[in-house]
């Protein structure tokens, strides 16, 4: 009997040490990430008894919460240009929970910041508290171009413009898109959510960080940057066949409708790189290998998924896929078989180029202001890889600017540009691609218009992506004098 009694006491024990220990870890280890779990109720009932802080960009609130009388309670809204800025901004439902920045920010928002009281000691008396305020680097007339670049036309896709020299994205459009108010406001959020989340072109989701597809050409900056740091040149010859036969395959690899490249023969990289002859890269990379390729993929940050606290959105890594061997190192090069790359890792990409080989960590958040007007967080400036010399980012440059000038739609403009045209489904209409930078404003961009657009299957990306490119860089404001200086 004792030693029954003695084991169930020793067991109770170990129970009651194991509860003490579970207890201690989720309220002092665990417990923001409990509080900011999408299925927690309780946290997003929450929500209603605080005066969340403001989301704002360039003087425009994007969302503010005010408080209903009739209940007490607060309610979120988005007031300013909600459907060029929902993907990024994201919502706040206490049905639904939060997403985007509203889910990234959600504890500074609602005035949840470290060293703050924990929620298992609150006596309900802090529900007057005021949340911190979110400013955004988004310039709200830019955004909005953006995305009316996109929606006007009925394009699916995303663009995406940032300061090379910085890091900090001016812009993040994404359609389809949605209005952060149907599923904020209790009357219409079932209804909402119902809506969208059975839509299949998927528009709670940000297109422009975290869709990943297919960039076909464009990725051809990352295998020039390969090959140029590996002893090739601008005048390096290279093959203008028509088409080339895969190694180990019988399998012909074809320039874009089959043609050959300036006639054919020995052609030099400006002129493959100008004209995007595939037979060329493949050519290439075969001669360098596939480890040239990884380092540069790696530097450029594909395959790098960028911290939620940093970049302040949710966003994919993109990939360069495994290549077992030289004929998937071939179709590699040219941006197809298992390369993903979104929007916003082609714009990191060209604002590479720009920057002098630099790539800076990109972000969608100035700051964090707290109700009294305190900065509790700001970003500053980082740079995360040197992926080219400056000389080489010069060569590639011109590069660029020949690319540009043989793209349709060129109108004489100062632009450094790659497009791409990218297959992904046997009889689909390809995606297409325009990357650029505006030396003389540090801006770059990536534009991606998901299948083919209204060319559909005959689409190319200087067709079709290349206009709203080149219209965002024009609308985009040059760089004050004083940025830049953080590199």
């Amino acid at each position: 009997m004792n030693t029954t009694i003695r084991r169930g006491a020793i067991l109770s024990l170990l129970l009651v040490i194991a509860l003490l220990i579970n207890f201690t870890v989720v309220q002092g280890f665990r417990e923001e990430e409990y509080a900011q779990d999408s299925r927690n109720s309780r946290t997003f009932m929450e929500l209603k008894k605080v005066n969340r802080g403001q989301i704002n960009a360039g003087g425009q609130v994007l969302a503010e919460s005010y408080r209903d009388e009739a209940t007490g309670f607060y309610q979120r809204t988005y007031p300013n240009m909600p459907y060029s800025f929902g993907p990024v901004v994201g919502y706040v439902s206490d049905q639904f929970g939060t997403s985007q920045l509203e889910s990234t920010f959600n504890a500074e928002l609602n005035g949840d910041g470290k060293g703050s009281q924990s929620r298992f000691t609150r006596t309900g008396l802090e529900q007057d508290r005021v949340g911190n305020s979110v400013e955004l680097s988004l310039d709200p007339n830019l955004q909005a171009f953006a995305y009316e670049q996109l929606s006007s036309n009925n394009y699916d896709g995303a663009i995406v413009a940032l300061r090379p020299s910085s890091g900090q994205v001016l812009a993040m459009a994404s359609t389809p898109s949605f209005d952060p108010n149907s599923i904020a406001s209790p009357a219409t959020a079932a209804d909402a959510w119902g809506q969208l989340n059975n839509d299949p072109k998927q528009p709670l989701l940000n297109h422009a960080a975290q869709e990943q597809l297919p960039p076909g050409s464009i990725f051809k900056i990352i295998t020039t940057a390969a090959a140029l740091r590996n002893g090739y040149t601008p005048d390096s010859p290279l093959t203008g066949d028509a088409q080339i036969t895969l190694p180990g395959t019988n399998v012909p690899l074809t320039n874009y409708g089959g043609q050959a490249c300036a006639g054919g023969g020995q052609v030099t990289l400006t002129t493959a790189f100008s004209l995007s002859c595939n037979t060329a890269f493949v050519q290439m990379a075969l001669q360098m290998g596939a480890d040239p390729l990884r380092k540069a993929a790696t530097d450029f940050g594909i395959g790098e998924r960028y911290d939620l606290a940093e970049l302040g959105v949710p966003n994919a890594a993109g990939s360069l896929g495994e290549i077992p061997g030289a004929a998937e190192l071939g179709q590699s090069a040219i941006g197809q078989r298992d390369v993903t790359m979104t929007a916003l890792q082609a714009a990191v990409m060209a604002g590479v180029v720009a920057n002098e080989g630099k790539r800076m960590r990109p972000y969608v958040v100035n700051r964090v202001v707290t109700s009294d007007l305190r900065t509790m967080k700001e970003t500053k400036p980082k740079q995360l890889a040197e992926a080219l010399s400056p000389e080489e980012a010069s060569t590639l440059t011109n590069l660029m600017f020949a690319s540009e000038r043989a793209t349709w739609g060129y109108d004489g403009n100062g632009f450094a540009s790659k497009t791409g045209t990218a297959e992904h489904a046997e009889g689909a209409a390809p995606h297409v691609w325009y990357v650029a930078f505006d030396p003389a404003k540090d801006v770059a961009v990536g534009v991606v218009v998901k299948n083919g657009g209204h060319l559909g299957a005959g689409a190319t990306g200087g067709q079709v992506s290349g206009p709203l490119g080149r219209a965002v860089l024009r609308a985009a404001p040059a760089a004050p004098v004083d940025e830049g200086a953080a590199q």
